[in-house]
């Protein structure tokens, strides 16, 4: 029996169209406002200095109508990894507080990277990474030694993972199912890989060292990027604390996102965070051991979120910030 050629027609255009058809991301657009203010340093400081992260553009951010009050003339720098800061080092130290105040648009889509779960979806296009060696290499808190890489071969074999894409994914199951979000006692929050294998528990840097450093363990470049989440409802309001999350990369999918403590603050989200960060975030730096432009006296910063302020070259422990957000129409 033959079709009629309409209906033949729409077979052939079906057969050929992919199997998975692509979503635009979700997006939101809002207003950013970061404070910071330094205390007076005690009496015969010779040098005060502050360095505060920048929001950064990029293909899932773009930051618009940036602003920067501060009480004393400032520089921008941008460093190898793209990541951008402000810095303060007044002529005199000053005899009240060093404040700045940045505010600017940031649009935040959503980061998709359907390859990681469908080996039919396009291959995400991406200019080759710098720094992918860097991504290879062990962290101050976050070692390559035998023991980890011990335990992540362990996490591999038993999933049976042969790919890359296998291994990583055995490792996401791994942390999501194995660690416990709790911002309890000591320890927590400093991405120390072994305080999270040993206590499986803290928050978002520690679920993430453990992902990070089993992955580069294995010989896949993996990555940290720190910033602050917004709440999924829309509106305005201040934000507490910081957030964090990871991307992982293969040659078939390119740099793939993952967030493996928000996955397991929300199991109904395991399988959305394994290929996706989602919009309600923006991001600040890159990396860890930071070395900051222009270089600080002390050593490299773990990750760079806050405020970091030097008196003399000694770390001020005082400095106040305050982050808040305005949604604005426009986001989908």
């Amino acid at each position: 029996m033959k079709l009629p050629l309409l209906a033949a027609t729409a077979l052939l255009l079906a057969a050929a169209a992919p199997a998975t058809s692509v979503l635009a991301p979700r997006s939101r657009i809002f207003l950013l406002k970061c404070q910071a203010s330094v205390p007076v340093p005690a009496a015969g400081t010779k040098i005060l200095e502050l360095w505060m992260p920048v929001p950064h553009a990029d293909k899932n951010q773009d930051v618009q109508q940036l602003k920067i009050e501060a009480s004393a003339p400032y520089t921008v720098a941008t460093d190898q990894y793209g990541n951008q800061m402000l810095h303060l080092r007044p002529a005199t130290v000053p005899t009240v507080p060093l404040t700045v105040t940045l505010t600017a648009q940031i649009t935040r889509r959503e980061h998709l990277n359907l390859r990681a779960t469908d080996d039919h979806a396009p291959v995400e296009a991406e200019v080759r990474d710098p720094n992918l060696s860097r991504w290879l290499a062990p962290d101050r808190l976050v070692p390559l030694d035998f023991k980890i890489k011990a335990q992540a071969q362990e996490v591999v074999d038993k999933a049976g993972a042969k790919t890359d894409l296998q291994k990583a994914r055995a490792i996401y199951e791994h942390v999501v199912s194995t660690v416990t979000y709790d911002k309890t006692g000591q320890g927590w929050g400093r991405g120390d890989i072994y305080y999270a294998c040993d206590a499986r528990r803290g928050n978002c840097t520690d679920f993430h060292a453990i992902f990070i450093g089993y992955c580069r363990a294995l010989g896949i470049p993996a990555r940290f990027s720190i910033g602050l989440p917004l709440p999924p409802e829309r509106g305005r309001g201040e934000i507490k604390g910081y957030h964090c999350w990871a991307e992982f990369f293969t040659k078939q999918t390119g740099w793939v996102p993952i967030d493996a403590s928000e996955a397991a603050k929300n199991p109904a989200k395991r399988n959305y965070f394994f290929g996706a960060h989602d919009e309600n975030r923006v991001e600040f730096t890159r990396g860890r051991d930071l070395t900051l432009t222009p270089r600080q006296a002390g050593p490299p910063l773990n990750y760079f979120v806050y405020p970091y302020a030097e008196a003399d070259g000694q770390p001020v422990e005082d400095v106040t910030r305050t982050y808040t957000f305005e949604d604005l129409t426009g986001g989908k």
